[in-house]
């Protein structure tokens, strides 16, 4: 379990590389999910849409919030954003650039669901094949408004009874599947300008405040992680001499069993250092509270 927790907080460090690393793995892990799902229309004219459009929308909502949670900076730019004023300012173009790089990260796997079941075309398929205006394809002319539905409602499924005798299925769901690769493809391209303009216009821009906001989003994430990692190292130490207070009554019947414990006056030097004269609870919880509402200026 410490070993799976010592993993767990590693990938939640704030390296953009491991960040960077976990998106990769977010998005090629989208596309899995998606060859490996066994899609089924139901083929029903009230059920189509909410399908094909859950099937297409729900998934990135999961994604983008798994995002979040393996994101360590969105805790932190929270805490950040919600914490009292006291002694530190708050910089909100340092929150503004937290924020921005979270979104831009958990936003990769999203999007390559997205763009791929555009591609695919499966999901539109099925969620406007009900949409479509019959009197645009010849096999519907001869039939009535309600089989008309049906018959539509039906296209998705190629094994179905009604659309074997129906020559129009395969020219439905041809141009459903152009427009849906055309919107993909758009999308791509979109995001592939945008993200060639933001690369190439971002030394336009006072290069100063960026590398500011990155500076201080560091520091404040690596404050962080060190002020955890000092308390954990402060209630270890003060556990260990609640525990050694606790078993001083039974420390003769303690010996006799050849369990040693370290004398009254061993360590106790050391260990007073370490607690910073912190040996209360009281004064813990001072400690901690003043840290949230005062924070030290830098």
């Amino acid at each position: 379990m410490d070993r799976f927790r010592m993993i767990f907080q590693y990938f939640q460090s704030n390296s953009e590389s491991v960040m960077n690393g976990i998106c990769g793995l977010l998005a090629l892990g989208s596309v899995k999910m998606y060859t490996s799902f066994d899609f089924s229309c139901p083929c029903l004219p009230q059920y189509n849409m909410a399908y094909g459009l859950g099937i297409m929308f729900v998934p990135p909502i999961i994604l983008f919030l798994c995002g979040l949670i393996l994101n360590r900076q969105s805790l932190v730019m929270l805490e950040e954003w919600r914490r009292p004023q006291g002694h530190r300012k708050k910089d909100l173009a340092v929150i503004r650039y937290m924020c921005s790089s979270i979104m831009q990260r958990a936003m990769v796997a999203p999007v390559v669901w997205i763009i791929v079941t555009l591609l695919d075309g499966k999901c539109l398929i099925c969620a406007f094949s009900g949409s479509m205006d019959p009197e645009k394809f010849v096999g519907f002319a001869n039939v009535s408004t309600v089989q008309v539905q049906q018959l539509l409602a039906k296209v998705p499924c190629k094994d179905d009874e009604l659309m074997r005798n129906n020559t129009s299925h395969k020219a439905v769901s041809r141009y459903l599947r152009c427009w849906s690769q055309a919107l993909g493809w758009s999308i791509l391209l979109i995001l592939i300008i945008a993200a060639f303009l933001a690369r190439w216009l971002r030394p336009c821009f006072n290069q100063a405040t960026l590398l500011q906001a990155r500076h201080w989003s560091n520091y404040i994430d690596i404050e962080q992680k060190i002020f955890e990692e000092t308390c954990c190292e402060h209630s270890r130490l003060f556990a260990h001499k609640c525990i050694l207070h606790f078993f001083e009554s039974m420390r003769q019947e303690i010996k006799l069993h050849s369990c040693s414990l370290p004398g009254k006056g061993e360590g106790a030097e050391g260990e007073e250092d370490l607690l910073r004269g912190i040996t209360d609870q009281d004064q813990v919880n001072k400690l901690l509270k003043r840290w949230y509402y005062e924070k030290p200026p830098l």
